[in-house]
């Protein structure tokens, strides 16, 4: 037995460490590993009626993939512009959300961690208790508030900021707001959880040393709490880029979503394999993004892990 299966089974016990390794992997196995490699298998069969479907024209394909690029055969274009530019505008719509959720949630996860008292406590139920709600819920209570005829519209009108109302949904600062709402709490508290080990002396050093409040998050805070930042960005650039209902909800006529194709594939045209095509595409470009990142700031998987 591996050294750290020997101590993981001192520590746990022998019972529960065999129920606890035994839930991990049917979550990790069953639940994500098995889907995805159907997924993948999927996505290289050509799409063909369930009486044929394992017969002699059920053959590995990349059709697929290829249709993603050029489009369908014989088109009056090169390339598939519209599948393509929707793909592209949604993996940086996702690099929008989780830049803007790290500048809104890196203050307030800083105020949580070095600040003491039992308003702390008051403000961390405050984030929590939105969440009580139901997703879909929120999405269509923020495109109420956003509506031409919503609240916000309603007290800017008032105000006098705009003559008329501004159509938030139609300009996608809806659908980004709402995108950023949904995942902020992913970004505080892996946040939150690494500032809060920080010893306060090192500021209290860099301060008495005259160093400003930026050099010492620069210096000092920051590459701290690189581990949280990483983990908060990864889990909010996937969620974001994978998310169906805000953009379902929130989104403009024109600003159609990745995964809007995936669900239009697989239900609306019947076409499984070329959705899951579309799905392990976004999927594995995600994943490259996550870990070229990562090595462009010098993260390792285990910092994420912390």
């Amino acid at each position: 037995m591996p050294p750290f299966l020997k101590e993981y089974f001192n520590r746990n016990g022998l019972g529960l460490g065999s129920v606890m390794l035994g839930l991990v992997l049917f979550w990790t196995v069953g639940l994500i590993i098995l889907p995805q490699l159907s997924m993948l298998d999927f996505s290289f069969r050509p799409n063909l009626p369930p009486p044929e479907i394992g017969g002699p024209k059920d053959l590995y394909t990349l059709e697929n993939y290829k249709y993603l690029i050029f489009g369908p055969e014989g088109g009056s274009q090169d390339y598939n512009a519209v599948d393509l530019r929707v793909f592209y505008r949604t993996l940086i719509a996702a690099v929008l959300v989780t830049l803007f959720n790290l500048m809104l949630c890196y203050p307030i996860a800083y105020y949580l961690a070095q600040t003491k008292g039992n308003h702390i406590r008051v403000l961390a139920l405050m984030l929590i208790i939105p969440y009580w709600i139901n997703e879909i819920l929120r999405a269509f209570a923020l495109r109420i508030i956003f509506g031409e005829s919503g609240v916000l519209n309603n007290i800017l009108v008032g105000a006098g900021v705009f003559d008329t109302p501004f159509d938030f949904i139609r300009n996608d600062i809806a659908l980004y707001a709402g995108l950023g709402y949904a995942y902020i709490l992913l970004m505080i508290f892996p946040i939150y959880n690494v500032i809060e080990s920080l010893d306060r002396n090192q500021i209290e050093a860099a301060r008495d040393m005259g160093a400003s409040w930026t050099r010492i998050h620069r210096r000092v805070v920051i590459p701290y709490a690189k581990p949280g930042i990483s983990s908060g960005c990864t889990m909010v650039f996937m969620l974001s880029a994978g998310a169906l209902a805000a953009p379902q909800i929130l989104g403009g006529p024109s600003s159609l979503w990745f995964t809007q194709l995936i669900y239009q594939q697989f239900n609306d045209n019947s076409d499984w394999p070329q959705g899951a095509a579309y799905a392990v595409v976004l999927l594995v470009t995600c994943i490259l993004l996550v870990l070229a990142l990562m090595r462009v700031f010098k993260v390792n998987m285990g910092d994420i892990g912390k």
